[in-house]
């Protein structure tokens, strides 16, 4: 299997430089192809501009969207920005590994996002119509791939149980697997969460790898998060909103759960 490793800490020794580390190593030796992109090593440029869409016209305003479909199509993007969907391309599987640092993924991997995911590769794929809205949540130009996310917190698994200060990590972690992941096609695996990692001595370093070796070993076959499908009669269209007689008296992120 082709593996990718979206990785964004600032610090190589670190907990997450560890785990990283050791997921590398884990996989190559289970026989594993694997690609990092380490994102603070590369230097990642994190906005998305014009300097994104070389071949624009300067003299119209910059627009995100249109700029970005006009280089993606005319394969005028930027260097960095086509490598990373050709790694997307080649992987089976991709890990987006990150500390949870004020509820979401640092700045730098969200850049990932904003640049790699251009029009015409992450979104805007598809047809529009009354009966269909896109190839998205569920379809999409990573559709057959998995995903998973590696995330530590220095929060305790308490903080982010079903009734805790943070919210459920599941919430916290929605906009992330449903919006992100799940909204260009990937096949969407639970993400590991290592609780409490403000301070990891040798033996909680232990329990960590040994439940992350076990995610690893399964990340072919496990059953991946039950998110609800958009073009398969569920969701109204154009409205976008669950039919009435689906998930009755549910809202959130429970409502989209198959």
């Amino acid at each position: 299997m082709n593996v990718l490793i979206v990785y964004a800490h600032p610090q190589p020794r670190s907990l997450n430089g560890a785990l990283r580390d050791f997921t590398v190593q884990h996989l190559e030796a289970a026989g594993h192809h694997v690609q990092v992109s380490d994102l603070y090593a590369m230097q990642w440029k994190t906005t998305i501009d014009a300097h994104d869409a070389p071949q624009r016209d300067p003299s119209e305003p910059f627009h995100a969207s249109l700029d970005s479909k006009r280089a993606f199509q005319s394969g005028t993007q930027r260097a960095d920005i086509a490598r990373e969907q050709e790694k997307l391309r080649w992987a089976d599987t991709v890990i987006f590994q990150f500390p949870l640092w004020w509820f979401s993924m640092p700045a730098i991997m969200k850049g990932w996002f904003d640049r790699v995911y251009a029009f015409g590769f992450g979104y805007g794929v598809g047809e529009y119509s009354e009966t269909r809205w896109g190839d998205r949540y569920g379809e999409g130009a990573l559709s057959g791939k998995r995903a998973m996310l590696v995330v530590t917190t220095g929060g305790w698994a308490s903080h982010y149980s079903a009734r805790g200060i943070n919210g459920p990590i599941d919430d916290v972690l929605f906009p992330i697997q449903h919006g992100m992941l799940f909204y260009p096609g990937f096949d969407v695996l639970p993400p590991f969460v290592a609780f409490g990692t403000s301070s990891v001595d040798a033996e909680s370093f232990g329990n960590i790898t040994r439940a992350l070796g076990e995610r690893l070993d399964s990340l072919a076959t496990a059953a991946p998060i039950p998110f609800r499908r958009q073009n398969f009669g569920e969701y109204d269209i154009p409205a976008l909103t669950l039919k009435d007689e689906i998930a009755p008296g549910k809202t959130g992120y429970a409502a989209h759960l198959a």
